[in-house]
């Protein structure tokens, strides 16, 4: 989350919009929040088990909780880029993102369409 509040200002100003979800309690979420100076929301007390089902992340049934696992989603919630990890490696990074979005706003090649200054898939 750190990372994505690091470049807050980039993505706004391309127009993205950054949301988080954690299966911490809402004290903890908190305390997250405060400490790392998140701006933007932040949903806590997410069931591990029912997000791992509806998404797709992976789920460690022994220990309990879910991987890390990042979307982007595009114009009528259709998702571009979805990255699934089982680590501390392979995450989607804010630049990461930064970069996609930058890329399907110029490469109108494939059909990727900016209509009045915000992406559209076709």
């Amino acid at each position: 989350m750190a990372d994505f509040q690091a470049l807050s200002d980039d993505l706004v100003s391309e127009g993205i919009r950054v949301f988080a979800g954690s299966t911490d309690p809402v004290e903890k979420t908190c305390e997250t929040v405060e400490k790392l100076g998140i701006t933007f929301p932040v949903a806590y007390g997410l069931d591990a088990g029912e997000l791992s089902e509806k998404t797709g992340a992976f789920y460690d049934e022994e220990k309990k909780f879910i991987h890390a696992t990042g979307f982007l989603v595009g114009p009528g919630n259709k998702t571009l880029i979805s990255v699934y990890s089982t680590g501390s490696i392979g995450r989607l990074t804010a630049l990461d993102v930064l970069n996609l979005v930058r890329f399907f706003k110029s490469d109108r090649k494939k059909n990727f369409y900016l209509a009045d200054g915000k992406l559209d898939v076709r």
